[in-house]
């Protein structure tokens, strides 16, 4: 016991291994903020198809789940569902099927590729020359 007390953790480790290590981190760190950024402007431009004048709020972390709720036709209480384990799911699904159908993407296939890959279906959506219309998504509040 008295041996492992007397051991030195940092033995082996030198600067060079601490620099690299804080490279990874930062690099890590710039790439995961482009791709917020990336994914932040596709949710932009949906929210400028749908007409909302306050676009910016899909750099906003909760407000933006609230106005694609009001972009989808639910209440803005369906955010607790999305703080609720497995709950969240369902409510991800409902909400990625009434955003494909609002662009007229009827089928249960893009429903599907936006909810397991949503990482590239959201910025087709965005991207793509669909127009939102709002009639398309049923009103069943």
């Amino acid at each position: 016991m008295l041996t492992l007390l007397q051991t030195d953790p940092y033995e082996g480790v030198d600067a060079m291994s601490g620099a690299a290590a804080a490279g990874l981190g930062m690099g890590s760190m710039i790439f995961g903020l482009l791709i917020y950024l990336f994914y932040g402007y596709s949710m932009y431009k949906i929210f400028q198809k749908a007409g909302r004048e306050d676009a910016w709020a899909a750099f906003v972390p909760i407000y933006n789940i609230i106005v694609l709720l009001d972009i989808v036709k639910k209440p803005i209480w369906w955010f607790i569902l999305f703080l609720i384990p497995f709950v969240n799911l369902y409510a991800s699904w409902v909400v990625n099927d009434r955003l494909a159908k609002a662009f007229g993407k009827e089928t249960p296939v893009y429903t599907i590729l936006l909810f397991f890959f949503g990482f590239i279906f959201v910025p087709v959506l965005a991207f793509s020359n669909d127009k939102y219309d709002s009639s398309r998504i049923p009103n069943d509040q």
